[in-house]
């Protein structure tokens, strides 16, 4: 069983967004950093402190984000959660606080998708041997020919910035992002 004493309150659910189930979470800005990438969010339900775990997120501002919770996928289930608070183990904080423990290298093996241009490729490394971090995607590309049609992999680079992550989707291992114009061609 969960206890309060062993929670810290990191935010409040808002209202649902749309009807699949998705609810606007609101947070802090002090804890914007140590909330980016939980695995469950913690509301008390009756008396009694729930757990649920984050399939989906999409943040749109710094103290706000769309969430979508496993077993949550209708807006009459997300509403149940509207204004509720919502929390996190104290132990989880501090050993993000202690250890950093994220990393770019998380992405590894994710499909890098541009809200635009559609799907970039896939990220098959990081290089944080320079100022700014890049990730490393594996591009395919088509080469028409007269007779056949050639497949070619090229690596390209792109900034590893988490102002361009417009939502990371863990189910489907993609992260979507918003580049600037001009960065891949």
């Amino acid at each position: 069983m969960i206890n309060r004493d062993e929670l810290v309150q990191i935010g409040q659910f808002g209202k649902p967004h749309g009807i699949k189930g998705e609810i606007t979470f609101l947070f802090n800005d002090a804890m914007a950093d140590l909330i980016r990438h939980p695995l469950f969010l913690i509301c008390e339900i009756d008396g009694i402190f729930v757990p649920f775990r984050i399939e989906n997120y999409r943040i749109i501002s710094n103290s706000a984000a769309y969430i979508q919770l496993k077993n949550i996928s209708s807006d009459r289930e997300a509403r149940i959660l509207a204004n509720k608070e919502v929390f996190s183990p104290k132990k989880n904080l501090e050993k993000n606080i202690e250890d950093d423990s994220f990393t770019w290298d998380y992405f590894i093996g994710f499909t890098l998708r541009d809200e635009r241009l559609g799907k970039i490729g896939r990220i098959v490394d990081v290089d944080t041997t320079t100022i700014n971090t890049l990730f490393i995607v594996e591009r395919e590309n088509v080469i028409a020919g007269l007779t056949r049609n050639l497949m070619t992999n090229e690596e390209i680079l792109i900034p590893a910035v988490e102002d361009f992550i417009l939502r990371i989707d863990e189910n489907r291992e993609e992260l979507v992002v918003a580049l600037p114009e001009g960065l891949v061609g």
